[in-house]
C-alpha cells in the first residue's frame, strides 16, 4: 500500500515538473506579458516615425500638386471643380499611397453667379444717359491664365440684381460709423456709395448703407491697404512683384453667415426642407459690385463735396472727398450719375466634399480631422490650392506608410476636401450638420490648413489655447525654410511673441473668434478643439491686409512660384508642421492638449473684463464675483487634471483611466457651448470664442452686451449684460467640473 502511494507521488511530481517545463519553454515568451492588445493599447507616439515622416515630405511633390490643381479655374460646382474632385479621389484611392477609403459627399446648395450672357456693368452716365465712362468687366491679361474662358467676371456673390443709378459718394470702409458721418455731411438718399475693402465685412458694406437710402454700392481694394501704395503695372505690381495690378478685383461671398442659406441647421440634401428665399438674412439688400482700383481712382478723384477725414484718405494722388453728392463742377463727369447694371442670379446646385479616412488601430471611434477647402474663385493657387497641395502630400506620405504596413494610427484620421467654401464655408458646415451627433461625441480635434502659405517669413497659428503646446512641439522639430539651424518655432518667436506667466517668452497663438475659414462650424457650432496653421509674411515690412492677389485672376501657379514661395520650401515647412501635429493627436497615448493653457487665456480675458467693466457694473448693481470664482475654479480643476496626468504611469494603468482622461481633454470645449447665448448669431454657440463687434480682447458676449448697454443706457440692455455674465460664469464653472474626477 505504501509502495503504491510512493509511486503515485513520484508520478505526480514528474507530471507537475513536466508541465512547468512545458509551460516555461513551450509558451511563446512574447505572450507571457499578456495579450498583444495590451501592448497596443499602451503604445505612445513613435518619435522615430515622426522623423521618417518629416524626411519624406517632398517640396517638389507639393509643387507638382499645385501645378495640377491650378491648371483650370475651379469655382464651386463648375466643370473645373469636378476635375479637382476626380483628382482628389484618384490620389486618395491610389493602391500604393492612398487612404483606406475615399468617397464624395453630395449637397444641394444655394449659390450665386453672374450671367455670362449679360455681364455686370458699372458706368458713368450723363443726364441724357450717354455713357461717359465704363469700368473694366474683365481683369487685364498678363499670362494666358487670365484668358481662360472659365475665368469668372468679378462680381459680388449674393448681390441682388438691379439697375440703380444715382450720384456717387465716398463712404470709406462702409462701417456704421462711416455712413453715420457721411450722412451728417451729405443727403444719401438715392446715392451710390463707393467703399474700400476692410473695416467691415463684404455684405455689411451694403447692409449698413441701405437704412440711409443708399441704392447701390461699389467696393474696391485701395493700394494703401494691399500694395503699400504702389499702383503701376509698368514696374511696381504684378507681373513685376506680388502686388495687385490696377485692374485686379477681389471677388467674394457677400454674405455675413456661413453654411447653406436655405437649410439652416440642416444638411442640404436633395429632399431637405428649404426656407423661402425671401427669408434669407445677412445678404446685401441693394446691388453691390467690386471694381479694380484703376476704376476707383477715376471715380474717387473726380468727386466733389468736402474733403473726407485724414483716416479716410488712401493712396490715390488726389484728395478723397465725400462727394457733393456727385462729381466736381470742374469734372468731365459733372452732373452725371453712376449706374450699376447687375444681372446676378441664384441657383441650387450640387456641390461635393471629398472625404478620406485612415482607420485607427486602437481607438477607431476617435477622430482627428484635417481639412481644407478645394474650390476657388479663379485658379486659386494660394487660396486654397496651397493648402490642398500640402494636404495631398501629407496624405501621400501617411498613406504610403499604411499601405506598406509600417504604421497605422491609434485613432482614425479623417481628411476633408470641402466644397463651396468661398460662398460661405458651405461644405464644412453641411458636413457638421449632417454628422452632428457623431462628430460631437467622437472628434478629438480639427486641423485647418486653408491658405498654407501667404508668404515665406514665419509661421502663424490660431486655435483653442489647449492646442498651443502641441503646435510648439511640432514647430520645434521642423527647420525654418531658408535658415540654417533655426527651427520654425525659434523663427516664429522672433516675429510674433508674448510673455506667459508660466512659459516665459513664447510665440503668440491667435484665437479662432470669427468665421474666416472652415474651422468655423467645428469651433462655434460643435465646440471641437481646432486650429488653423499657415506660413505668412513679415508684417513689419508691409501693410498688406492679405496677400495682394487674393481672389483675383492673378492668383496663379506663376504668381505662387515666383513671388510667394519659390522652391516651395515654406509649403514643405507647413506640411511638416501640420503633419507632425496630426500624428501626435492621432497617436499619443494621452492627448497632447493642455487645459492649464486654457486657464491662462480665461484669466487674461477676465483681467481685461475687470479693467473695462467692473467699475461701471458696480454702479449698476451687477457683480463680477461669480465670473471671478468660475475662472478660479477652472484654474484649480485644470491644475488637478495636469497633476493626475503627470503623476500617473498611464502606460501601465487600466486603459479605462487613459480613456477617461482623454475624454475630459477632448470634450472640454463642448462644455463651453450654450445654444441660447447668442440668439441673433447663427450657429454661434461657444461662449468663449464667438465673434464680437466690440473689438475688445475679452469674452465676446459680455463685450458686445456691455457696448450696447453703454450706448443705449436702457435698463433692459444692462439686464442683458447681467445675463451674459451669468452665461459665462456657469459655462466656465461647468467646464471646470468636467476636469475633476467625479461629482
Amino acid at each position: 500500500m505504501i509502495k503504491q502511494v510512493l509511486i503515485g507521488i513520484v508520478c505526480g511530481a514528474v507530471i507537475l515538473t513536466s508541465g512547468i517545463l512545458i509551460g516555461h519553454f513551450g509558451i511563446n515568451k512574447s505572450s507571457s506579458s499578456g495579450p498583444t492588445w495590451v501592448r497596443d493599447v499602451a503604445k505612445d507616439v513613435d518619435e522615430s516615425l515622426i522623423e521618417i515622416f518629416l524626411s519624406e515630405v517632398d517640396n517638389i511633390q507639393i509643387q507638382k500638386n499645385l501645378r495640377e490643381l491650378t491648371k483650370v479655374p475651379h469655382m464651386a460646382t463648375t466643370a473645373g471643380d469636378e476635375q479637382t474632385v476626380q483628382f482628389m479621389l484618384k490620389r486618395w484611392q491610389d493602391p500604393e499611397t492612398g487612404l483606406d477609403e475615399a468617397w464624395r459627399e453630395e449637397y444641394m446648395v444655394y449659390l450665386s453667379f453672374p450671367d455670362p450672357k449679360n455681364p455686370n456693368k458699372v458706368t458713368v452716365v450723363s443726364p441724357s444717359d450717354a455713357v461717359l465712362y465704363t469700368a473694366r468687366e474683365k481683369e487685364k491679361t498678363y499670362t494666358p491664365d487670365q484668358d481662360d474662358p472659365d475665368v469668372v467676371q468679378p462680381y459680388a456673390a449674393y448681390s441682388p440684381k438691379g439697375h440703380p443709378k444715382g450720384k456717387l459718394v465716398y463712404a470709406n470702409q462702409g462701417t456704421p460709423s462711416d455712413y453715420q458721418l457721411l450722412n451728417e455731411t451729405t443727403d444719401l438718399r438715392g446715392t451710390i456709395a463707393i467703399t474700400r475693402y476692410g473695416g467691415a465685412g463684404r455684405a455689411a458694406k451694403a447692409i449698413n448703407a441701405a437704412p440711409y437710402g443708399v441704392i447701390g454700392v461699389l467696393v474696391y481694394t485701395d493700394p494703401l491697404d494691399i500694395n503699400d501704395g504702389l499702383m503701376s503695372d509698368v514696374n511696381e505690381t504684378y507681373p513685376h512683384s506680388w502686388y495687385m495690378p490696377p485692374s485686379g478685383v477681389e471677388r467674394g461671398s457677400f454674405s455675413s453667415r456661413y453654411g447653406d442659406m436655405l437649410t439652416p441647421y440642416l444638411a442640404a440634401k436633395e429632399e431637405t426642407y428649404r426656407i423661402p428665399v425671401e427669408d434669407i438674412t445677412g445678404i446685401p439688400p441693394i446691388p453691390i459690385q467690386p471694381i479694380g482700383f484703376e476704376d476707383a481712382y477715376k471715380l474717387i478723384c473726380e468727386l466733389g463735396g468736402k474733403a473726407a477725414p485724414a483716416a479716410w484718405q488712401g493712396a490715390f494722388k488726389c484728395t478723397y472727398n465725400f462727394g457733393g453728392p456727385g462729381f466736381k463742377l470742374t469734372s468731365a463727369f459733372n452732373n452725371s450719375d453712376v449706374k450699376l447694371d447687375i444681372f446676378n442670379h441664384e441657383e441650387v446646385k450640387n456641390s461635393s466634399n471629398v472625404m478620406g479616412v485612415i482607420r485607427g488601430s486602437v481607438e477607431p471611434d476617435r477622430y482627428v480631422i484635417y481639412g481644407n477647402h478645394r474650390d476657388s474663385w479663379v485658379h486659386g493657387a494660394i487660396d486654397p490650392s496651397s493648402g490642398t497641395s500640402v494636404m495631398l502630400e501629407l496624405s501621400r506620405v501617411l498613406g504610403k506608410m499604411v499601405k506598406q504596413g509600417k504604421w497605422r494610427p491609434r485613432r482614425s484620421i479623417i481628411f476633408g476636401s470641402w466644397g463651396a467654401e468661398e460662398f460661405g464655408l458651405i461644405g464644412s458646415a453641411e458636413y457638421t450638420e449632417q454628422y452632428f451627433t457623431k462628430l460631437s461625441e467622437r472628434t478629438v480635434a480639427y486641423i485647418n490648413v486653408d491658405i498654407a502659405v501667404f508668404a515665406n517669413a514665419t509661421l502663424r497659428a490660431s486655435g483653442m489655447p489647449s492646442v498651443q503646446n502641441v503646435i510648439f512641439t511640432a514647430a520645434k522639430q521642423v527647420n525654418a525654410p531658408g535658415l540654417d539651424s533655426t527651427s520654425v518655432y525659434d523663427n516664429w518667436v522672433r516675429y510674433s511673441n508674448r510673455t506667459s506667466p508660466v512659459h516665459g517668452t513664447i510665440p503668440r497663438v491667435g484665437y479662432l473668434s470669427g468665421a474666416g475659414s472652415d474651422y468655423a462650424a467645428f469651433v462655434h457650432y460643435l465646440g471641437i478643439t481646432s486650429m488653423d496653421i499657415t506660413y505668412t509674411y513679415d508684417r513689419s515690412k508691409t501693410n498688406a491686409r492679405i496677400y495682394p492677389a487674393y481672389h483675383t485672376a492673378y492668383d496663379t501657379f506663376d504668381y505662387a512660384s515666383k513671388f510667394i514661395d519659390p522652391g516651395f520650401v515654406s509649403h514643405q515647412a507647413i506640411a511638416r508642421t501640420a503633419g507632425n501635429v496630426l500624428i501626435r493627436l492621432a497617436d499619443s497615448l494621452v492627448l497632447p492638449l493642455n487645459c492649464s493653457d486654457y486657464a491662462e487665456s480665461l484669466e487674461d480675458y477676465l483681467n481685461t473684463a475687470v479693467t473695462l467693466y467692473q467699475q461701471q457694473l458696480k454702479k449698476m448693481n451687477i457683480s463680477m464675483e461669480p465670473l471671478k470664482r468660475a475662472v478660479a475654479s477652472f484654474r484649480s480643476a485644470a491644475a488637478h487634471l495636469d497633476q493626475v496626468i503627470r503623476t500617473s504611469d498611464l502606460a501601465n494603468e487600466t486603459p479605462l483611466k487613459v480613456r477617461r482622461i482623454n475624454d475630459q481633454l477632448m470634450l472640454l470645449d463642448r462644455a463651453f457651448l450654450d445654444p441660447l447665448a447668442f440668439p441673433d448669431k447663427y450657429a454661434y454657440r461657444h461662449v468663449i470664442w464667438a465673434s464680437s463687434s466690440a473689438g475688445k480682447a475679452t469674452f465676446p458676449g459680455l463685450a458686445d452686451a456691455y457696448a450696447n448697454a453703454e450706448s443705449s443706457g436702457q435698463s433692459s440692455d444692462w439686464d442683458k449684460v447681467h445675463y451674459h455674465l451669468s452665461v459665462l460664469s456657469q459655462a466656465i464653472e461647468g467646464a471646470a467640473h468636467t476636469l475633476v474626477d467625479v461629482i
